[in-house]
């Protein structure tokens, strides 16, 4: 606890004003041009290394395609990779022409394109040659898109109407003069992210986002530089920006790239074999895998497990242990913020606990007068100020941005208790989302789709809990007069579901009702079906 004291009085922002990642950060460790980068593998076996001079090139590659395209700085483009060198790759390229990169999911449903683009403007979109096909769905959609690129890694021609990535970028220049100076404070990151009363939110990042990552790998990951780790996040989700890209390079290290679906025996292959220093995993990942035989798994670099995403158990966190000799370490940030409490790099780890504020950051529990709360009181989580790791605000979204603040606090939409010693306790979310299996599902996405069902009259969502996925969405439907609600028919609604949104948001559990409770107002109390899916007789 007295190196975490120190860091948290020591502590000083010294963020530059001119600030640009891939100019600042990937070029400066070029300078070492075979400096291990990436480490990619596929769920075939196939496997690439990349250094830090190979991606320097790529990206300046990158830089150049997009001046040739007559793309501005300031524009957006959306990108929708998997996890391949050639993400990092892309990100970072655009990140040096200045443009606003929108990092996005590969799976993501036409609906979800249209949508993305109609409110950001995107001129273009990089996509997986397997994501073209939900692209070209809604293509007519599309009205400011100049430029489709493919990528296509299993070689061969690209789809009709795209340009062939690999192709456009192999009679580019590698040099770097094709980059455009940034100020910290320029924008530079968007991610959407799910609500629970309408589309998503857009979370707009600053140049300075991307430095300040470095916090989280330093405090939490405990990465060293040329060390391995490997965080097994999608490449859409902001958890990649804290261990994928920007926090671990900004030590020099090198990062993991996996391929392929999560299956838990192949997982502690694959971590046997890539033997990481630093591995970082959601809680239903560590759920699966403890009850794996973890005699399988070797390693002899292995030295911080860390978890985010929702609350780990204690059990999970006892049960690793017991095998492998080391605590994980959970942690809590947001799309909107890099790490902001979590059980750091030299503090005791409490099971259960969210853990300490992060240096240079000062969080506390709030009442509603925006005073912090004594200890053991629940109230809302939340951030003082406006440090250069929290995001610039919703974009093109004043009302929502406003909703967020309560005088000088910004509020996470969490609540949690702190005890006497500091230690954080999550008590629940302020809103509706349901985090599952580490992913945020609005529950406004799922109803809607289930709405568009012939059948269904009214739909309201909600977690409910599971032991290995921490909660799964649960639908309560109401169906239209005369239709009989049976198995059949929820696996029919089950894969409707499927079908026009992102696969793993589909309701997992699916009770047909006559009515649902609402408010005199008439909105839905999905508080009051969260308590009845907790209720042990309603399973």
């Amino acid at each position: 606890m007295s190196s975490y004291r120190r860091a948290v009085e020591s502590f000083q922002w010294e963020l530059p004003a001119a600030f640009n990642f891939g100019h600042d950060v990937v070029d400066r460790f070029a300078a070492e041009p075979d400096r291990p980068a990436v480490i990619w593998r596929s769920a075939a076996g196939e496997s690439r290394r990349l250094t830090f001079g190979e991606i320097a090139a790529g990206s300046n590659r990158v830089a150049h395609l997009i001046r040739s395209l007559e793309i501005a700085p300031g524009t957006p483009v959306i990108v929708m990779l998997p996890r391949v060198p050639e993400w990092q790759i892309v990100i970072v390229g655009a990140l040096k022409a200045g443009l606003l990169v929108i990092p996005s999911s590969a799976i993501l449903r036409p609906k979800d394109i249209a949508y993305r683009v109609d409110h950001s403007g995107a001129v273009a979109v990089i996509a997986a040659a397997e994501s073209t096909d939900a692209v070209d769905r809604v293509r007519a959609e599309l009205v400011s898109v100049k430029h489709f690129l493919c990528l296509n890694q299993r070689g061969g021609s690209v789809p009709d109407g795209w340009t062939d990535l690999s192709d456009a970028l192999a009679s580019m220049p590698d040099d770097a003069s094709a980059g455009h100076p940034t100020r910290a404070t320029d924008p530079a990151l968007v991610y959407y992210t799910s609500g629970t009363t309408g589309p998503p939110k857009a979370v707009l990042h600053d140049h300075g986002y991307t430095w300040t990552q470095r916090y989280t790998s330093e405090f939490w990951h405990g990465v060293r530089p040329g060390e391995r780790l490997w965080t097994t996040s999608d490449t859409g989700w902001a958890k990649a920006a804290y261990g994928v890209i920007f926090g671990p390079w900004s030590w020099g290290a090198e990062v993991v790239l996996y391929q392929g679906r999560f299956e838990a025996r192949a997982e502690i292959d694959f971590l046997s074999d890539i033997d990481p220093h630093v591995f970082c995993a959601p809680p239903t990942e560590y759920r699966m895998l403890v009850k794996e035989d973890l005699s399988r798994l070797s390693t002899s670099n292995l030295r911080e497990c860390v978890s985010a995403g929702e609350p780990l158990n204690p059990e999970v966190i006892r049960a690793w242990h017991d095998a492998t000799g080391i605590t994980i370490r959970d942690g809590y940030g947001q799309t909107e913020t890099i790490l902001l409490v979590g059980n750091l790099v030299g503090t005791p780890v409490r099971p259960g606990s969210m853990g300490l504020p992060m240096p240079g950051h000062r969080v506390d529990v709030i009442g509603e007068d925006g005073q912090a709360l004594p200890p053991h009181e629940v109230g809302d989580i939340a951030l003082h100020g406006a440090p250069p790791s929290l995001f610039r605000g919703y974009w093109k979204d004043d009302a929502a941005s406003a909703r967020c603040r309560r005088g000088d606090w910004y509020l996470t939409g969490d609540r949690a208790y702190r005890d006497e010693d500091g230690f954080f306790w999550f008590v629940g979310r302020d809103d509706d989302v349901i985090i599952s299996a580490g992913y945020r599902i609005g529950p406004f996405e799922v109803e809607s789709a289930l709405i568009e069902h012939p059948s269904v009259v009214e739909a309201a969502a909600v977690a409910a809990p599971d032991p290995d996925r921490g909660s799964i969405v649960k639908a309560y439907v109401v169906l239209r007069e005369g239709t009989v609600g049976d198995d059949s028919l929820a696996r029919a609604l089950q894969e409707h579901v499927k079908a026009i949104t992102a696969p793993y948001k589909y309701p997992r559990a699916i009770e047909f009702v006559t009515s649902l409770p609402k408010t005199v107002s008439g909105k839905i109390r999905r508080v009051e079906l969260r308590q009845r899916s907790e209720d042990p007789a309603d399973a």
